[in-house]
């Protein structure tokens, strides 16, 4: 293979990747926020995990 190609240098690399299945309504939900936020379906996902860890009882 080649060499490998280097993107932005980032402090906190994304390098798992997760799938995971959807109801319609569901993902209408994400693309909704995907719109009003204008960030990606994934940091939607991510901060909403860090939104539901935040709220655990610790």
């Amino acid at each position: 293979m080649g060499t490998k190609k280097m993107g932005r240098p980032t402090d906190n690399p994304k390098v798992i990747s997760l799938k995971v299945g959807l109801d319609k309504g569901t993902s209408a939900k994400l693309d909704e926020c995907v719109q009003e936020m204008k960030v990606s379906k994934a940091e939607i996902v991510r901060q909403g995990i860090h939104k539901m860890h935040d709220g655990l009882k610790k």
